[in-house]
């Protein structure tokens, strides 16, 4: 896999979680602006239809995109692990683990036709630690893995099954600076822009799309800048 690294010094990637049918759309902004994502699947429940009540009492759908689907949906992206069933993994037994990994992570490989390697843990940074990572990281075939808990900066991970994106996407002003500040930096050492998120929050209001695209508009289409899912981006 050639390594943006030796052309450029700045790369972006987006990474969101669990699979749901609003993925669709923002594959279309994405694809639009040529910029590319990783999404994190739990493979136990490809298919499922459901509701969710968040963000003051607002209803969203929360519909899994059928397994039959999952490759054509997400060509042209990268299908990570997000375990089975999204327990807290920090709960689970050493064995328990391996299994929701290793067992989400095969099915996803066989549905897409590829090696999946990546991961984002299920319930965020509260629900992992150094046992958990240390499972994952000589247990699995996963090659790294995301948490929750943002950097607000663009420093390479130092501990790839903990790493830390740079902001969330709902924090939107937060976004919208950093994305200033990376358009214009200049650097001679590698640099990473890493923005993590659930595609159905963006059905919180009306206008979260529309703000969503412009992030999009800013970051997108620079010379200087390598645009990649996770794996092309962290790998080296």
């Amino acid at each position: 896999m050639e390594n943006w690294r030796d052309t450029k010094k700045k790369a972006v990637t987006f990474s969101y979680d669990d699979g749901v049918t609003q993925d669709i759309h923002l594959i279309e902004l994405l694809n639009k602006y040529g910029l590319k994502c990783t999404f994190n699947i739990n493979s136990g429940f490809l298919g499922y239809d459901g509701m969710l009540v968040r963000h003051g009492g607002v209803r969203v759908s929360h519909y899994k995109i059928h397994e039959s689907r999952l490759a054509e949906v997400y060509k042209g992206h990268e299908v990570a692990v997000h375990t089975l069933t999204h327990p807290r993994l920090n709960t689970c037994s050493d064995e328990e683990i391996v299994r929701q990994v290793e067992e989400d992570r095969k099915k996803l490989s066989s549905l897409v036709g590829y090696d999946v390697v990546g991961m984002a843990y299920p319930c965020g940074s509260s629900a992992t630690d150094e046992r958990v990572d240390k499972i994952v990281r000589e247990r699995t075939g996963v090659l790294y893995s995301r948490g929750t808990v943002c950097s607000g900066n663009f420093d390479e991970p130092e501990n790839m099954f903990d790493f830390k994106p740079s902001v969330y996407h709902l924090d939107f002003d937060k976004m919208m600076d950093l994305g200033k500040r990376f358009v214009e930096l200049e650097t001679d050492k590698p640099q990473i822009f890493y923005i993590w998120g659930h595609s159905y929050e963006l059905d919180f209001e009306s206008d979260f799309w529309y703000r969503l695209e412009e992030f999009f508009r800013l970051i997108s289409g620079k010379d200087d800048i390598f645009y990649g899912n996770n794996t092309e981006v962290l790998i080296k």
